[in-house]
């Protein structure tokens, strides 16, 4: 059985949005401050999970990545273009111009439930996701890179607050990568 999880970004006061700037907002880029090293190759320790399961995005973040990643070669970013992608949107979408990518067709609760048997799915960004997954209860795993730095504003992941157990904690560059279970 595959599982879903989340990767993100986030601070120290629970903010996940704007990590690199590309929103625009006052507080944005907090991310970047640590230099692109903070935030470059797999911090979130996905491995083969990128061969084997699926990558799952809201549009907004799909068209933004779609951007970014098409362009880079190296080891990393080459294992995210060769990823299967999927991208949930209730409008037309070019999967065209990001590798391996599919619109979700339907409803998300339907995709998953015929996704998650056979693979993984991994929420990468993506706020518009999260807070239907989570409170359909459809969240295995949680893997936060915490920065250490608090912005006071913005989007925070748990914005009615969560309880959930940890299992690991490691120090990834700048950052701390962090993985939850639902408690």
């Amino acid at each position: 059985m595959g599982e879903l999880i989340v990767v993100q970004f986030i601070t120290l006061d629970g903010v996940v949005e704007d990590p690199d700037a590309s929103d625009g907002t006052p507080f944005g880029g907090w991310a970047m401050r640590f230099g692109p090293q903070g935030v470059a190759g797999d911090k979130f320790r996905l491995g083969t999970i990128l061969e084997t399961g699926v990558l799952l995005f809201g549009r907004r973040t799909w068209e933004h990545f779609s951007t970014l990643w098409p362009a880079r070669d190296d080891d990393f970013s080459q294992s995210m273009n060769r990823a299967a992608k999927a991208v949930v949107s209730g409008s037309p979408v070019e999967v065209g111009r990001w590798s391996n990518s599919r619109r979700v067709s339907g409803p998300l609760e339907d995709w998953l439930d015929e996704t998650l048997p056979a693979r993984d799915v991994v929420v990468i960004g993506s706020g518009s996701l999260l807070g239907p997954l989570a409170a359909a209860d459809r969240v295995d795993e949680y893997r936060l890179l915490t920065f250490p730095t608090a912005v006071g504003a913005g989007r925070r992941l748990f914005p009615d607050g969560a309880v959930l157990t940890l299992t690991s904690s490691e120090q990834v560059g700048p950052a701390s990568l962090t993985r939850y279970r639902r408690g």
